[in-house]
């Protein structure tokens, strides 16, 4: 799945560290998100969702 996740946490100025321990997930998780290795689970999209103030569909894209 296609996200904007890495550019949502630079305009944070936020390193994978940082958005990792907010979300209480580790870092690697973040980077597998980023990449779209990892998709990730809907409690985290949506804590994802209210963390950054938009909308899941806003972070999250999907692809056929």
């Amino acid at each position: 799945m296609k996200n904007r996740l890495k550019v949502l946490r630079a305009e944070h100025d936020w390193t994978q560290a940082d958005l990792a321990e907010k979300l209480e997930v580790s870092r690697q998780t973040i980077n597998a998100i980023e990449k779209g290795k990892y998709d990730p689970s809907l409690p985290l999209a949506f804590k994802l969702s209210r963390l950054f103030a938009v909308s899941i569909e806003s972070i999250f894209q999907y692809e056929d």
